[in-house]
């Protein structure tokens, strides 16, 4: 089955900001042991990559916090399903599905069903902190989305507490 394409990354990008406010950078994170073992605790298997490709957003105007943007795969049912998410000071501002190749569930594209994962964070236990309403025939597909939305959140709060750990150690020497 051919991929239905809703969105390109470039898309994606411009609909989360403004290139006249906002600085686009591309980053890659290595999936070392820690990383994937932390994957593994939520898809129930290691993520197929060495490394991800990442963008960071810096807003030029303010100093805010900066938005991470990770483009990642899950598979639905039998085939991959590509999702884009940004996340803003530890929460998801957007979640979109690029590419999706199955058979049944593509309501899960519907931007109503997406917009429940606004705002959503990673409680303690690494779980969503917000009720996301399922599908009927679409289980999967929703699985799949909920999965992806907290290996984003998890690998946002990792490169923030790692770029935060750089800051203090630079400190220390200093």
């Amino acid at each position: 089955m051919n991929a239905k394409i809703y969105m390109t990354q470039d898309e994606f990008l411009s609909s989360i900001s403004n290139y006249n406010e906002f600085q686009v950078e591309s980053k890659t994170l290595w999936l070392n042991k820690n990383i994937q073992s932390k994957i593994i605790k939520i898809l129930n298997h290691k993520y197929p990559k060495l490394r991800l490709r990442y963008k960071v957003i810096k807003n030029l105007k303010t100093a805010s916090h900066n938005t991470s943007v990770w483009f990642l795969e899950e598979i639905g049912k039998e085939r991959p399903i590509s999702f884009a998410v940004a996340i803003n000071n530890r929460q998801i501002v957007d979640i979109q599905i690029l590419e999706f190749r199955e058979s049944r569930g593509f309501e899960i594209s519907i931007p109503a069903f997406a917009k429940q994962f606004t705002m959503a964070k990673l409680n303690n236990n690494g779980k969503l902190d917000k009720k996301i309403d399922g599908i009927t025939g679409a289980s999967m597909s929703v699985s799949a989305m909920k999965k992806i939305s907290r290996v984003a959140l998890m690998l946002h709060n990792y490169i923030n507490k790692k770029s935060n750990l750089d800051n203090e150690e630079l400190v220390k020497i200093k």
